[in-house]
């Protein structure tokens, strides 16, 4: 299934935030430079969105992203490491890595650095195999 099939919930200029039908959200990062604050907005949807619908399962496409900036990797270390799941689940992030390899590198030390707390990410290189693993998973 295309990522851009499903209903949107939020969009602004560093990305989309979309609504799966079987139970997870979707984030498509858009390209190019990001503003910090809409960086910040678009995480801000991201938990708001997990937490009314119950959900704890986030499909996260990076292909298009430009590395993460220091600034931006703080950000997502602190958020993600604090914030309690939606349910008694852990959060479950299935992410397809982005195309640029610097933009590769940043994930994966965000990544690296998640190992705390209760995130489990998983990298994909198709989206099919992706949504398939956030479906079946509990």
């Amino acid at each position: 299934m295309p990522l851009t099939s499903h209903s949107i919930y939020f969009e602004n200029p560093v990305g989309r935030l979309s609504e799966h039908t079987q139970g997870y959200a979707i984030v498509h990062y858009k390209p190019g430079k990001r503003v910090f604050s809409e960086f910040q907005a678009l995480l801000t949807h991201l938990s708001h969105l997990l937490q009314r619908r119950g959900w704890h399962k986030v499909l996260s496409d990076q292909r298009a992203l430009a590395p993460f900036t220091e600034q931006e990797q703080a950000y997502v270390r602190a958020r993600w490491q604090e914030a309690a799941p939606s349910s008694h689940h852990e959060r479950l992030v299935a992410v397809l890595l982005p195309h640029d390899v610097f933009a590769r590198l940043s994930a994966h030390l965000v990544l690296n650095d998640a190992h705390e707390g209760d995130v489990t990410y998983r990298i994909f290189e198709d989206e099919l195999a992706a949504g398939a693993w956030l479906r079946q998973a509990p």
